[in-house]
C-alpha cells in the first residue's frame, strides 16, 4: 500500500511540474523571436477567427526573399515534405511522416480547400484545411467546427528593407484548456524546429 501511495505522489509531483513549467514558459513560447509590432499587427488570416481563446506568434529572420521561402511553405504536409521538424518526436507520438527536403513542382499548386495532413499513416489527427493562399505572401491553414474556423495557423512572409524576410506564424485557436495545455510545449518545440528548417532550406545556395 505504501508503495502504491508513493507512486501516486510521484505521478502527482511530475504532473504538477509539467503544469507549472507550461504556465511559466507559455508567454515565452507564445511570442518566440517576435517583435512587439509583429504581435500587434494585423496579418492575413486574422479575419477567419476574430475571437480566439489563445493567440501564439512566432517568427524567424530568413536571409532570402519571400519568393524563395514561399515554395517550402506550400510543401508542408505529412505526405509531402513533412513538417520540417524532429523525426524522433514525430515517431514518438506514432505519426508517420515523409521527409523530402527538395522542391517539387507538383506540390506547388496549393489552393483553398486542399488538405494538409499532419500524419501520413492510418492513425492521424484531422488534417488542416487550406483556408487561403496568397502567392509569396501567406499560406493559411485551419480547422473547422460547424462551419466556423476554430483553429487558424498562419504563415506570413514580411519582406524587410535589408533584403531579408520575416517569416511569422500566428496560431489563433479556440482549442484551449485540458489536454491542449499539456501538448502546448510539444507543439512549440516542433514549430520552432520547423521555422529553423525552413530558414536553412531557403538560405541554401
Amino acid at each position: 500500500m505504501k508503495k502504491f501511495l508513493l507512486i501516486l505522489v510521484l505521478i502527482a509531483v511530475v504532473l504538477s511540474l509539467i503544469v507549472l513549467i507550461t504556465v511559466l514558459l507559455t508567454p515565452w513560447m507564445d511570442r518566440w523571436h517576435t517583435r512587439p509590432e509583429e504581435r500587434s499587427m494585423e496579418l492575413p488570416g486574422d479575419k477567419y477567427n476574430s475571437t480566439p481563446g489563445r493567440v501564439a506568434n512566432r517568427a524567424i529572420t530568413i536571409n532570402a526573399p519571400a519568393e524563395r521561402i514561399y515554395p517550402w511553405i506550400l510543401q508542408i504536409g505529412a505526405d509531402k515534405s513533412g513538417m520540417y521538424s524532429y523525426t524522433w518526436l514525430e515517431r514518438l507520438v506514432g505519426c508517420k511522416m515523409a521527409k523530402d527536403e527538395t522542391l517539387h513542382l507538383e506540390w506547388q499548386n496549393l489552393s483553398a480547400g486542399d488538405e494538409m495532413k499532419m500524419c501520413a499513416g492510418d492513425f492521424a489527427p484531422p488534417p488542416y484545411i487550406v483556408v487561403e493562399v496568397l502567392p509569396n505572401q501567406a499560406v493559411i491553414f485551419g480547422h473547422k467546427e460547424n462551419e466556423d474556423w476554430v483553429d487558424v495557423w498562419q504563415f506570413v512572409l514580411v519582406p524587410q528593407t535589408d533584403g531579408t524576410t520575416r517569416l511569422i506564424t500566428r496560431t489563433s485557436t479556440n482549442m484551449v484548456g485540458g489536454m491542449w495545455e499539456v501538448i502546448r510545449p510539444i507543439s512549440f518545440t516542433m514549430e520552432r524546429k520547423m521555422l529553423l528548417t525552413i530558414k536553412k532550406l531557403a538560405e541554401q545556395p
